[in-house]
Order: structure tokens, then sequence, then C-alpha cells
């Protein structure tokens, strides 16, 4: 087994177990892209084991702590079948739902989504990327499903040195879905969506939406990075009087419209804009626009930490924008899927956005992933996507 050797003091965090281990803190040793390593402190003393990365600047994720685990077929199998059996506690009310969530399920780089008995996965580092087939292989025989189909083009694949690759892994069939939830039915293709497909992390917070719009009774919504307008569905079904959805990807407003049809929602009640956001925000103050409800829910805009500057000025200006068209009472559901933007630094973006714009705002509510996206304790960078629920004071 090859070992690497960490320079003095960089045991810390796996003492914490936390999963990751940075290329500047190795000393020495080397291996094959995903290959199983051992990790020595500097001194010499085991402390994980875990899979190599050349290319990445995570040059290790760990698999196990433990030094008598051997990292084999029979771990993933245990590891996955672990995964699946916390889901199946949570009785969660929808056929679409997360299996494995990465470094939060102990698998580093792996996400797997179920839809019906269509099984989606994304191998997105190096150690999952060697052990494929095995994985695969254990999660059409522990779920039972007939199907898995290949996402993995996400960006993280080429920081680990690895090409894009999609399609069937194992069986085939229809990439068109119908996905479940709260009563509802969206329209989803797992070739063609983002992520896997659908975002259904943000399950509850289409949930948390529709709550208060019933509760409020919200005249004007307006739904900013629509995607295929579940947030749009959420607050018509809940009795929104008029639903505007805007984004900038006609295909998906598209989708948007026939998710309405799905859900027997009048077409009447809702506008679908295929434009820029950011533009359109400063044209509707221009114009003295105002929306009892909106929300933000932007793409990815800082992957890592590095990027947190640029990304916080991206962030400050749209929340900024959007305080400006909430009237006193208004409510503002904002978010954050960000890994390198962290919690606290999110509600500070938020907060100095709100001070540009003149407005104060109660927090009513903080919101985060379904709980199939878990986050551990030793992994905090797993709290990714983070959510604020505010309301203009009168």
């Amino acid at each position: 087994m090859k070992s690497i050797r960490l320079k003095p003091g960089k045991e810390r965090s796996l003492l914490r177990r936390h999963p990751w281990v940075f290329d500047g803190a190795v000393a020495r040793g080397s291996a094959d892209p995903g290959e199983t390593v051992r990790i020595d402190s500097h001194e010499g003393e085991f402390l994980a084991w875990g899979a190599y990365s050349p290319a990445s600047k995570i040059r290790v994720r760990a698999w196990s702590f433990e030094q008598a685990q051997r990292i084999d077929a029979a771990f993933f199998r245990d590891t996955l079948r672990r995964a699946i059996a916390l889901r199946e506690r949570m009785g969660i009310a929808s056929n679409g739902l997360r299996l494995v969530h990465g470094e939060s399920d102990g698998l580093p780089g792996l996400v797997v989504d179920r839809y019906g008995d269509t099984l989606v996965a994304q191998f997105g580092a190096a150690g999952v990327e060697r052990w494929k087939d095995v994985i695969a292989d254990a999660l059409l025989d522990i779920t039972g499903c007939p199907r898995l189909y290949e996402r993995s083009d996400a960006s993280a694949r080429a920081l680990e040195g690895l090409p894009e690759v999609t399609g069937w892994l194992r069986g085939d069939g229809p990439t068109a879905f119908e996905l479940q939830e709260h009563g509802w039915r969206l329209g989803l293709d797992i070739a063609l969506g983002h992520k896997t497909g659908y975002y259904l992390d943000q399950r509850d917070s289409r949930l948390a939406l529709h709550e208060y719009t019933r509760r409020l009774g919200f005249g004007q919504v307006l739904n900013c990075f629509s995607y295929t307008g579940g947030f749009s569905v959420a607050a018509l079904a809940g009795g929104a009087g008029h639903v505007t959805s805007i984004d900038s990807s006609g295909p998906a407003l598209e989708q948007a419209r026939v998710n309405l049809t799905l859900n027997g929602l009048d077409e009447s009640r809702a506008t679908f804009l295929d434009a820029d956001v950011n533009a359109s925000l400063r044209r509707f103050v221009a114009e003295g626009r105002q929306f009892d409800a909106i929300v933000l829910d932007p793409p990815k805009l800082a992957p890592t930490a590095a990027h947190a500057e640029r990304a916080a000025r991206a962030y400050k200006d749209i929340n900024r924008l959007a305080f400006k068209l909430l009237p006193p009472g208004g409510v503002l559901f904002t978010f954050s899927c960000s890994g390198g933007i962290g919690v606290e630094l999110f509600h500070k973006i938020v907060a100095s956005a709100g001070v540009d714009a003149g407005v104060d705002a109660a927090i009513l509510g903080r919101l985060g992933g379904a709980c199939d996206h878990p986050m551990t304790v030793t992994f905090p960078e797993g709290e990714y996507l983070k959510g604020l629920i505010l309301m203009r004071k009168l």
C-alpha cells in the first residue's frame, strides 16, 4: 500500500475527521489517480485511508479513519447501504430524492439521486471514478433499480483531471420523468436538466414559499433564476395572484409552462421572461414596480473560497435591487448555493445589501438543503446551500 506523509502540524484536520488533504499539506508520497493510500502524520502515525488525486488541489480525500478498514468492494457496498438506509428512515414523500451526498455519506465526490426506478450518479473525484463499476453494480443491487444514468459533467471533474462523461452506465430507457412532491407534478429530463436533472435540495424551500403564500396572500410574486418554475408552481398553488418568472434559458421556461399545465394552474396568472435577471431587476426598479414576494435563487457564483470576493459583490447587487422592489411587509426568499460563501458571510452580504437599499428587514427563517442532503459536524463545507426568509419592516 502506498503512503502519503504530511508536513508537520498538517494532521490536525484529519484528527478532527475532516476528509480533505490539500496539496500543500503533503510532504512526500504519490500514487495513481484514485488509488487508495495510507495517510500518515509527519511522525509516521496512521491518520486515514484515502483516494489520491494528483491533478487536484485536494490531493487526498479520506475514505476511512479506521486503520483496520479495508478499502475494497465490500467497503463501498456497506457504505452505500448505510447511506440508502438513512434515506429510507426519513420517509420522504417524493419519488425524487438524494441517496448519496458525497463526503457527508463517507463517499467523497459521489452524488446519487433517484427518480422513480432510475438512478442518476455524478462521479466527481478520482477515487469514486476508479471504483465506478463496483459502485454502479452495488447501487443497482441495493436499490433494485434497473437503470443508472451518469451525469459526470460538473465542473469539479476538470479540477480532478477527469473528462466529462454522460450517458447510460447501466441499462437504458427514457430520460424524461415527472417528479412528484408536495402534491405537485414537475417535469424534468435527467439528460438535459441541471445537476442530475432537478434541484432536489430545494424541496423544503419550495414548500416554505407555498406556505407563506397561502398564509400571507401574496399578490405579485417575482421568481428570479426560475429554471423550470418549481418556485413558481409553489407560489401559484399557494394562491399567488400572479407570478413573474425570469430565466435566461428558453427551454427551461418552456418546461415551466408545461409544469403549470401539469398542475392545473391558470397560465394567465403567470408571465415568463427570457431575460437577464440583473438587467430585469434594474428595469423594474426604474419602472417603480413592486412585488409582494421575491425569490432569488442564483446559480453557483463561488465554487471555492477563492471566488468569494467577486461572488459577494454579485450577491449583494441582486439582493440590493430585490430589496428596492419590496413594499413594506414584502418577503424576500434569498439563497446562495456557493460552497465558497459561508452562512455568516451570506448573512453579512444580505445585510449590507439592505443597508445600501435603505431597507430594514426582519429574518423570519433560515433555509438549507432538504434532509436527504445532509451535512456532518466534521465537514462544514457540506452546507453549500443556505437561504434567508426576510420581511421588509412595515
